[in-house]
């Protein structure tokens, strides 16, 4: 690719917003027409750090409503950043329509651009384009969402006291990993049509009620026969993996309200849902993007030797991944190997070795009329999310150099701690398979489902977790997930871990805590 000189767009490292809208106009020409993303319009502040710490706090949303646990994290953050022990991140972004991006200003022009070039162009290509984005998500409502549900809890703590409202509010945070939707069958939810939805609902909810709970007996002599459970089960919608979804639809003494505040937790729990399924590809996709953004910057002659270094130690410090034998390894850094990844399939695309024809035939030597892997990075962003694209993209020689290898301590097929994958061709596919689970939610994630409720009886709730990887339930988590299941039902619950033979293997009961309740 040919160098077209540049304006130099800063020295130094002061800057000013005209400063800024230089940086995002070089950084747009680049992204759009050289790198061909596709991306929302932008919207980039200016905060302070305090401000960023508020962020962190709240999940990154910059419209919120009030909870406890908002000012907890606020608070551990805020200590360990004043003690120099927690950097903040340069940035966070929010995936909406516009894409809103938060510099903090502190930072130096540098990394303004940086930033700049990671969010606004790499996220924001990233959220418009993935399809688990496209498919769950809502860019355009979801500020306007989010501003009606800080209203509406704001208006029921008047109303019903912010004990109440917090009690609620616990439990449906308690439950918003168990409150998604995992397989797309029903119409994309459109977030601006939710207040009116909500109105809707309160005026038919003040003249209706649940005609199901007609059915449920209100003295001795009506055996569970007369239900049936086909007819029982098939009413309810079970078996029902959205817990929060359930809860809010039948438990049988919400109030309305408190419906609401569920199917709040609900929009906001499936909202983040794709965010947790693509964090190594989001993650390097933006720094694959800056990366390409920066240099070139540099090679034009837009930013200096000088900015370039600063640039290039930041962006060694983001993705520095640790040894396996070095005291600060975590696992893997998703910036790490998500960048890594994305330069491997460039690597493959633009100049492929016999192993790569061999391992990767449909990508191996497929640049476009410019020479270019853009458009197989563009396809392989739109189309995979973290567990598929690692189990079809990492690439022996990538495993090689970060120097992989798979340890089995199961004591049903070994005794102590063994490697079992080594750098052969079946190691190698062992290793890409058991990392990519690492990442599959439905590996990681309890699989936990609503399965009967004895309306004929003491409506005891039955959920049931089903066993995947011969791992139960940590004790006290599953006590205090499940009291607040219980607290929702307003009967006892009992939950049943079962394994693949359909054996019982643990089981744990809560009742419902006595609360006052609001009308």
């Amino acid at each position: 690719m040919s160098v077209v000189p540049m304006e130099r767009l800063f020295d130094g490292a002061d800057w000013n917003f005209g400063t800024l809208q230089r940086i995002h106009d070089a950084c747009e020409h680049i992204a759009l027409n050289e790198l061909g993303l596709d991306v929302y319009p932008n919207q980039i502040e200016v905060i302070t750090a305090e401000q960023m710490l508020d962020a962190y706090s709240s999940t990154g949303m910059p419209l919120f409503y009030k909870h406890w646990s908002f000012g907890k994290h606020f608070a551990h953050h805020e200590a360990f950043y004043r003690k120099g022990l927690k950097d903040l991140a340069y940035e966070i972004v929010i995936n909406s329509s516009p894409c809103v991006s938060y510099l903090m200003e502190e930072n130096t022009a540098t990394m303004q651009t940086l930033v700049i070039a990671h969010a606004a162009f790499g996220h924001n290509h990233f959220f418009k384009n993935n399809y688990l984005f496209k498919t769950w998500t809502d860019a355009e409502g979801i500020l306007d969402y989010l501003d009606f549900a800080k209203g509406y809890i704001a208006r029921c703590e008047e109303r019903y006291g912010q004990i109440a409202v917090e009690r609620t509010l616990d439990a449906a945070h308690a439950l918003m990993s168990h409150g998604v939707d995992h397989h797309p069958g029903k119409s994309k939810l459109d977030l601006r049509e939710e207040e009116r939805r909500e109105r809707d609902r309160r005026t038919h909810e003040e003249q209706t009620f649940n005609d199901l709970w007609r059915t449920v007996p209100t003295g001795p002599g009506k055996s569970a026969s007369d239900l049936g459970v086909e007819r029982r089960r098939t009413a309810l919608g079970l078996p029902q993996d959205n817990l929060l979804y359930f809860l809010e639809k039948s438990a049988p003494r919400l109030h309305p309200w408190q419906r609401e505040i569920l199917r709040i937790a609900r929009h906001i729990a499936q909202y983040f849902h794709p965010q947790r399924q693509t964090k190594v590809m989001n993650e390097g996709t933006a720094t694959y993007v800056h990366y390409r953004i920066m240099t070139r910057l540099h090679g034009m002659g837009a930013i200096s030797d000088g900015n370039f270094m600063e640039f290039l130690r930041s962006h060694s410090n983001v993705v520095f991944q640790p040894t396996y034998d070095d005291p600060r390894f975590p696992g893997f850094n998703p910036y790490a190997l998500g960048f890594a990844m994305m330069q491997d399939i460039e690597r493959i695309v633009t100049a492929p070795e016999a192993e790569d024809r061999e391992w990767f035939p449909d990508i191996a030597g497929k640049v476009d009329a410019k020479g270019d892997a853009m458009p197989v990075l563009r396809d392989i962003w739109a189309n995979y999310r973290d567990e598929s694209f690692i189990s079809q993209f990492l690439s022996p020689r990538l495993m090689r150099q970060m120097r992989m290898f798979h340890l089995c301590d199961d004591p049903a097929q070994t005794e102590g701690v063994v490697i079992s994958a080594i750098h052969d061709e079946r190691g190698y596919r062992r290793i890409r398979r058991q990392l990519a689970r690492e990442y599959d939610i439905s590996w990681t994630d309890p699989n936990i489902e609503v399965v009967d409720v004895d309306l004929a009886g003491d409506r005891r709730l039955l959920l049931r977790h089903s066993i995947v990887n011969g791992c139960l339930l940590e004790e006290k988590t599953a006590a205090q997930v499940l009291q607040h299941v219980a607290d929702l039902w307003s009967y006892d619950v009992r939950l049943q871990e079962v394994d693949a033979a359909g054996a019982v293997l643990k089981e744990h009961t809560a009742s419902p805590r006595k609360m006052n309740r609001a009308a």
